[in-house]
């Protein structure tokens, strides 16, 4: 540096005496001092470092010249810069030297050189926060749930989500996911929320979704179908006559559209009076004619309709009506439950009777009528 002249003298220290020359000189070194933009920050804030001098002279054909050195930094003349996206925390230097004189002779006589240095820190970055929240936070089994993250990163870093359950099945990347409760069991299923910054740092939060399993559905009841009727032949009250075609029909029909359902025939039988005493034949009881009602409506619904034997059942019951009351009977369902009363008939003891119609016979001419 370039000593400045005293108009008059220059003093100098010596000793412990002053002394007066009055034809020397004085040198006044240059000075430097440095200051950092901001005492700390984190890894990819700008920063700045200003070397301010003091004691530079001006006179012409002086020259100063400045070099910084330290991490990431790049000088230009009073001021450098620091690229601190890759800075790890910690506490970095920053350094300056300024020269001056003759150009081409900076800095080669004492007190033309002055060196400075400023600190600052590099603070680590805040983990993410996050909640987590269902909705619904009850679904019955098989439905789904709605999960939320909601996170943030206090220096605003991006931020990856991920989802896990304890049961069923979970998929989304982004701040929503949806919880599949597909084969899952009744109960509470906990769902874990994770987020996770681009310096490694991950939190995780947590919700429950409470799944109900419904309760099973009431066993099927058997359907009451038409009843055939026994009041028109009075010749044969156990016959199935013509009339009873559009009933039985549309029994068939029901059984042909549910092939695993079950068809229950339940004869019954007005009371029969008391057999008069010493009778040569007595006539059936009404036991006998509600089973063999039964037992001939079967057989028209086998023989005509085509209905497999195997899927028709007989009973005999007591309403007291001359009647065969039809009964589909689906898979699952409980007849004798949802009917009681009715008694199984035994159909090695009760065979089907032919429906040929009755020839009545008269003196002196025959007719035959078909009933």
């Amino acid at each position: 540096m370039h000593p400045r002249i005293l108009k008059s003298a220059c003093i100098v220290l010596a000793s412990a005496a002053l002394a007066f020359l009055s034809t020397g000189c004085k040198v006044v070194p240059v000075k430097l001092t440095c200051n950092a933009s901001a005492p700390s920050i984190y890894a990819g804030d700008p920063e700045t470092v200003t070397a301010t001098p003091e004691s530079l002279t001006t006179k012409k054909k002086w020259d100063a010249l400045y070099t910084w050195s330290g991490t990431g930094v790049t000088g230009n003349e009073t001021t450098a810069t620091v690229a601190t996206a890759s800075l790890d925390p910690g506490t970095y230097t920053v350094k300056a030297e300024v020269k001056e004189g003759k150009k081409g002779k900076e800095g080669t006589k004492p007190g033309e050189t002055a060196a400075c240095q400023s600190d600052f820190t590099v603070k680590p970055f805040d983990p993410p926060t996050i909640s987590c929240s269902a909705d619904p936070a009850s679904v019955m089994s098989g439905s789904s749930s709605t999960i939320t993250a909601t996170a943030s990163s206090p220096q605003n870093r991006p931020l990856t989500y991920s989802y896990s359950a304890s049961a069923g099945s979970i998929s989304g990347t982004g701040t929503t996911a949806t919880l599949s409760t597909t084969g899952a069991p009744a109960g509470s299923i906990t769902v874990t929320c994770s987020v996770a910054d681009d310096k490694s740092h991950s939190v995780s939060a947590t919700t429950s979704v409470t799944v109900q399993v419904p309760p099973p559905p009431p066993p099927p009841k058997s359907q009451t179908l038409c009843a055939v009727q026994f009041n028109q032949d009075t010749k044969r009250p156990t016959r199935v006559d013509n009339e009873a075609k559009a009933c039985l029909d549309d029994v068939a029909l029901n059984a042909q559209q549910k092939a695993d359902a079950t068809l229950v025939l339940v004869g019954n039988s007005a009371p029969v009076p008391a057999p008069k005493k010493h009778h040569h034949h007595p006539a059936p009881t009404a036991e006998e004619l509600a089973a063999q009602r039964a037992i001939n409506t079967k057989a028209y619904l086998v023989s005509d309709k085509g209905i497999d034997a195997s899927r028709i059942l007989v009973k005999s019951g007591a309403s007291g009506q001359n009647q065969v009351d039809d009964y589909l009977v689906p898979a699952g369902a409980n007849f004798d439950n949802d009917v009681p009363g009715a008694t199984a008939v035994d159909e090695n003891a009760v065979k089907a009777q032919p429906r040929n119609p009755v020839k009545h016979h008269h003196h002196h001419k025959a007719a035959a009528a078909t009933q």
